[in-house]
């Protein structure tokens, strides 16, 4: 066959058989029926299922890194100032003074701009500019309550919460009439040294996660006697009444308990809330309400994170403890000179 005898024929358009594509009058379009593509959409479904569970560890793991390394600053925070001053900050100057442990560690926490705001020889309650502020190391991640407490009287000022807590000890906090105070880390108007803490400052907690806008029964009755054994049971808390609220670590100005510290009474607790006793803090009487009547408070620490709190020691290392960890052993922690052996923290 000539080159001249496969051009196309001028007179009717048709191209010659050799050019045309042996199967391109076979091929034709299908698409999906419909079982097909309701086996495509489960299967995305089910891998979709599977990844965002890992998308969403992967995330609380990276928040609850972030949280260790805001409480790290703190516990350096602590050593800085005990460095510089010789102590370590009291839970409150109280009663010269109301404000926190926190506000006297601004500067070594890079906010030293802010402390100078501060007048500690007058009550926070007339210095809205510094209860308002969101300090920037003050709350974990994992909070879904990072939003500031508006007042509830016209009178009133605005305060933002804090998700980091000094430790109180295990139960009795303070008495005024004698000065008596709890076996704590820090207490009230009494400035620690390191020589006060003969448990050691690796086996002694120093801070440890709360939950903001936590619930608890405040100004209830309860034991006069500051060698009151603490509770074995959170049953025994309703016996003393008191009244409910959900106002618990909303105040980082504040030197009070259940506003910038937590005690041992119980193990901690990690995981979303839960409407019940258990998520319910307990103190019978705020700190200098009256010279007579003393505090006793069970101030859980918790967080948002999977069945754990971070927490910082007292000699600035940050570990995750369990909520499975002996009650007994939680206790040991919080004390400063209970002559405690402290040998497994889950």
């Amino acid at each position: 066959m000539g080159f001249s005898s496969m051009k196309r024929n001028p007179s009717d358009g048709r191209v010659p058989k050799l050019f045309r594509h042996p199967s391109a009058a076979s091929c034709s379009h299908r698409g999906f029926t419909l079982v097909e593509l309701l086996v495509v959409i489960a299967i995305i479904g089910t891998l979709v299922g599977l990844l965002l569970p890992a998308i969403q560890a992967a995330r609380e793991a990276a928040r609850r890194m972030q949280c260790q390394n805001q409480l790290r600053q703190w516990g350096v925070a602590l050593h800085n100032h005990e460095s510089a001053r010789r102590f370590f900050p009291a839970a409150g100057e109280y009663p010269a003074s109301q404000w926190s442990a926190l506000a006297r560690l601004l500067p070594f926490v890079e906010q030293e701009s802010l402390q100078r705001l501060i007048d500690f020889s007058r009550p926070y309650s007339v210095q809205p500019a510094v209860t308002q502020f969101r300090l920037p190391f003050g709350l974990c991640p994992s909070d879904i309550n990072d939003r500031p407490r508006t007042p509830s009287s016209p009178s009133g000022v605005t305060h933002y919460p804090t998700n980091y807590a000094v430790n109180a000890g295990t139960w009795f906090v303070y008495q005024q009439s004698t000065g008596a105070t709890g076996d704590g880390s820090f207490r009230v108007g009494i400035r620690t040294r390191a020589a006060d803490i003969p448990d050691g400052l690796t086996a002694t907690l120093a801070m440890a996660e709360v939950r903001a806008f936590q619930r608890f029964l405040g100004s209830a009755q309860g034991p006069m006697d500051p060698l009151t054994s603490a509770p074995a049971d959170r049953r025994e808390l309703v016996a003393w009444g008191g009244t409910l609220k959900d106002t618990g670590h909303t105040e980082w100005v504040d030197f009070k308990v259940h506003e910038t510290g937590f005690t041992a009474t119980f193990p901690p607790r990690g995981g979303s809330p839960r409407e019940s006793l258990d998520d319910t803090d307990f103190v019978s009487a705020p700190e200098g309400k009256s010279p007579t009547v003393p505090t006793f408070a069970a101030v859980t620490s918790r967080s948002y994170h999977p069945a754990a709190v971070n927490a910082a020691m007292m000699d600035g290392s940050v570990r995750t403890v369990a909520d499975t960890i002996d009650p007994t052993v939680w206790r040991s922690m919080a004390t400063r000179a209970g002559s405690e052996t402290i040998t497994d923290i889950p």
